[in-house]
């Protein structure tokens, strides 16, 4: 007798991939949540909390399922030294192929807002 079992990853762990991947890419100063990503963090990490567990880190990352697709939402601070348009292409491939390299998930859509640019020496 064969048991077939099922594999559940949560979105925090999805969006703690995505943070992950996100700030390790260059261009990249720092994940801003912005106000409707604090809310998010806030609920998320009280939730964990309320179970047990200690929130990963996923500060300015959102994951949501839409008619069965995962979406990702990042927000980031880039670099004035390098090209805000090329940093979020570079977001969005990270985050995409972490998540799938990490958890076996696909995932439809890489939303990057970039929130800020730092100017060099700030």
């Amino acid at each position: 007798m064969t048991v077939e079992a099922e594999y559940v990853i949560a979105d925090p762990v999805v969006a703690s991939v995505a943070a992950r991947a996100a700030i390790e890419t260059s261009g990249v100063v720092r994940l801003e949540p912005g106000l409707r990503g604090l809310v998010t963090a806030w609920t998320r990490a009280a939730r964990q909390r309320w179970k047990g567990l200690e929130p990963a880190p996923a500060d300015g990352v959102r994951v949501r399922t839409v008619e069965g697709r995962r979406i990702v939402e990042v927000d980031v601070v880039t670099s004035g030294v390098d090209q805000a348009a090329a940093v979020g292409r570079a977001v969005q491939r990270a985050v995409t192929r972490a998540v799938a390299d990490q958890t076996g998930l696909s995932v439809a859509a890489v939303t990057v807002s970039i929130l800020d640019i730092e100017a060099a020496g700030r």
